[in-house]
C-alpha cells in the first residue's frame, strides 16, 4: 500500500463524535492518538462524554455515549504515567474514512484539541513537516 503525505498539522473530521474541520496535530512521538474530552462521566457501564472547548470553536458541546470503552496507561513526554479511557471511532483523512483508537484528555490549554500518534499513522500516512493542510486542502478544493 502506498503511503499518503501528511503535514505536521491538519483539520479532519470525525463523523460518529459529530466533530467536523478539527485541528489536529501529528504527533510521530506519541504512540496514541489523543482527542480533548471536557467532561467524562462513567456511569451504569457507559461512558458519557462531552467535546466541548471555548478555544476550539469547532467542539460543538455535544454530549456523546459510549457503551464500548477500555482504559489505557499514557506516558507523557515528561515520564508521567496517565490511566485515560479510550474510546473506538473514525476519522477521515483525504476524503477515506479509517477508524481509529482515541485516549481522552482534558487539552483546553493546548493549541490543537486532538494528537494524533504512530499507532494510528503506521502503515497509511509520511509525514513531511514542512508541509499543513495537506488533507483539508484537499477536500476544499
Amino acid at each position: 500500500m502506498k503511503k499518503k503525505i501528511i503535514g505536521r498539522v491538519d483539520k479532519v473530521d470525525f463523523p460518529n463524535l459529530d466533530l467536523f474541520n478539527i485541528d489536529v496535530k501529528i504527533d510521530t512521538g506519541a504512540y496514541t492518538s489523543a482527542i480533548h474530552c471536557s467532561d467524562i462521566i462513567e456511569d451504569n457501564k457507559k461512558l458519557k462524554c462531552t467535546f466541548y472547548s471555548e478555544g476550539h470553536a469547532n467542539f460543538s458541546g455535544k454530549e456523546i455515549i459510549f457503551e464500548t470503552f477500555s482504559r489505557t496507561n499514557v506516558k507523557s513526554s515528561n515520564g508521567f504515567k496517565e490511566n485515560r479511557y479510550k474510546i473506538k471511532s473514525e476519522v477521515i483523512f483525504f476524503g477515506k474514512t479509517y477508524k481509529i483508537n482515541l485516549t481522552l484528555s482534558t487539552r483546553d490549554d493546548m493549541k490543537f484539541p486532538v494528537l494524533i500518534g504512530r499507532q494510528f499513522l503506521k502503515n497509511k500516512f509520511m509525514v513531511d513537516v514542512d508541509k499543513e493542510n495537506m488533507s483539508f486542502n484537499l477536500k476544499t478544493q
